[in-house]
């Protein structure tokens, strides 16, 4: 039986894509093909605002080959969506006619509503942030939202982005000094007309090709140690030294810097600049990129339909269930470690033995849900794999270095193999942060031992402490052999940090 498949082709102003989705079994869309045409329709708009037939051929021949691979995935139904530069056309319907007698697909032309809101739900429903304010710079349109409380509040949608901005502004490859000075003066006056941006103070979050170019490049520049854009952060000083960076580059430094595709060198300049006056203007402490984008945002309007819903309650909370179907986790266990390791933390700390927060407590319950999540590739290397799927893979609603405490937490088994993870990130974090970290990570591993074979026999945990010893005991409902092996093998690194003996009794319930 055929894996069920996704396609949507996005006609934008300055590309054409079609990507092809795989839903996975917990009901995420993986993207298994992702076809990118340079075909840069608004340069075809002719001064009367008509779509020209050399543009009309480009569209058409592009739809063709996009066909042969939707063809070869035994696609039939195929979302086709177009933005600004064919809903600016004044010949729409002529186009609209022409792709239809000349190939099986049919364009839904977004307005700028849409094209607005559906950027807006991708991000809402795929990173962390409550409130903020959404830019997505395509080559014909620039759109711009206010949210607050994960709820759509303001948006508008500017006639101009990189492509035509570069047109309208800059006769060369590179601007002059002057050509630059008009081309702020413009974007400025343009944002200005937004009451609802100015002063907001809130993060802003970029969507589209010129918001992750200029992530990469930061990376690249940055030397950033681990893979993946999606929620990536750019203080507000990062955002104008790119700026800067990118302007002092002749045309041909621009081609060779490294995570800006060859095709946007023309027209990174006035996208990134447009980046910093918004910045500048609502008054950013740190600008975020949000990888899924207006396409994702689609695909999110399904679920309106489906399920009554087009905003997740809780979209980190969405990723682990998610992460617990791909990788098969036991939830009825995850619920009796996570519960073994919260006591045990909430002991401690009430002996006064160890001091966290209330955050620390929620990455130890975040690391506990996916803690051995490793042993799915391999049982015998489980902690390395645990590391390396948790630090790489992409999880929704949790910033990147977060993703690495939790990594760090999930997959830890001494001293050494924490050390040796932690080392290409160590300048993220202070020495008490780690501590604390290895910390959680030897809390959890230790409550993992009490429920080695997954009967749930624990029925509580108490602590004694005496001067220079700490004494646990572990009241079960059934034998606890195989379980006090694990204990007291496990035992020792939390001695370690804590620097106290350990004693653990066990016994049955009365």
């Amino acid at each position: 039986m055929d894996k069920e498949k996704y396609a949507i082709i996005d006609i934008g102003s300055n590309t054409m894509r079609l990507v092809i989705y795989l839903k996975e079994k917990s009901g995420r869309l993986k993207e298994i093909e992702n076809v990118k045409v340079v075909a840069r329709l608004r340069n075809f708009l002719s001064d009367e605002g008509d779509l020209m037939k050399e543009g009309i051929r480009v569209l058409v021949e592009t739809l063709h080959s996009f066909r042969e691979v939707t063809n070869h995935h035994r696609l039939d139904e195929v979302k086709c969506v177009a933005t600004a530069t064919i809903r600016q056309a004044k010949n729409k319907q002529e186009i609209l006619d022409c792709v239809k007698k000349n190939t099986d697909f049919t364009i839904r032309i977004l307005s700028e509503y849409e094209e607005a809101y559906f950027g807006y739900l991708a991000v809402v429903n795929t990173t962390p942030y409550n409130n903020g304010i959404t830019i997505d710079i395509g080559g014909g349109s620039t759109e711009v939202t206010y949210f607050h409380e994960r709820k759509l509040i303001h948006f508008h949608s500017f006639p101009f982005g990189a492509l035509s901005l570069k047109k309208q502004f800059i006769v060369g490859d590179i601007p002059t000094e002057m050509e630059m000075i008009t081309l702020r003066e413009f974007i400025y006056e343009q944002f200005s007309q937004l009451d609802w941006i100015n002063g907001k103070e809130l993060p802003i979050i970029g969507i589209g090709g010129s918001a992750r170019n200029m992530v990469q490049i930061h990376q690249e520049y940055a030397s950033y140690p681990i893979a993946g854009v999606h929620q990536y952060l750019m203080s507000r000083e990062d955002v104008f030294e790119m700026n800067q960076y990118l302007q002092s580059l002749s045309f041909s430094e621009l081609q060779k810097v490294e995570g800006l595709s060859k095709d946007r060198a023309d027209i990174i300049i006035p996208a990134v600049e447009v980046f910093r006056q918004l910045v500048s203007i609502v008054g950013a402490s740190h600008f975020a990129l949000s990888r899924k984008g207006l396409r994702d945002g689609v695909f999110f309007e399904e679920l309106t339909k489906e399920f009554g819903i087009s905003v997740f309650p809780n979209v980190v909370e969405e990723s682990f269930y998610e992460l617990a179907t791909d990788y098969n986790i036991n939830l009825n266990h995850v619920f009796h470690v996570t519960n073994g390791a919260v006591i045990i933390t909430e002991l401690l700390n009430k002996a006064g033995i160890i001091s966290t927060t209330k955050e620390d407590e929620l990455f130890l319950k975040r690391g506990a849900f996916v803690y051995n999540l490793g042993s799915y590739i391999d049982s015998e290397s489980s902690s390395q794999h645990t590391f390396y799927l948790l630090a790489n893979r992409t999880i929704d609603g949790l910033f990147h270095k977060d993703r690495m405490i939790v990594a760090l937490i999930a997959s830890y088994t001494s001293k050494s193999g924490f050390k040796r993870y932690v080392a290409p990130y160590s300048q993220w974090f202070t020495k008490e942060e780690l501590h604390t970290y290895r910390m959680l990570g030897a809390i959890l591993k230790f409550a993992y031992s009490l429920n080695a074979t997954k009967r749930n026999i624990i029925k509580s945990i108490d602590l004694h402490v005496d001067s220079d010893e700490l004494t646990f005991t572990i009241i079960c409902h059934h034998d606890w052999k195989p379980e006090q092996y694990q204990a007291e093998k496990q035992k020792k690194h939390l001695e370690k940090l804590l620097k106290m003996p350990i004693t653990i009794i066990f016994s049955k319930e009365k």
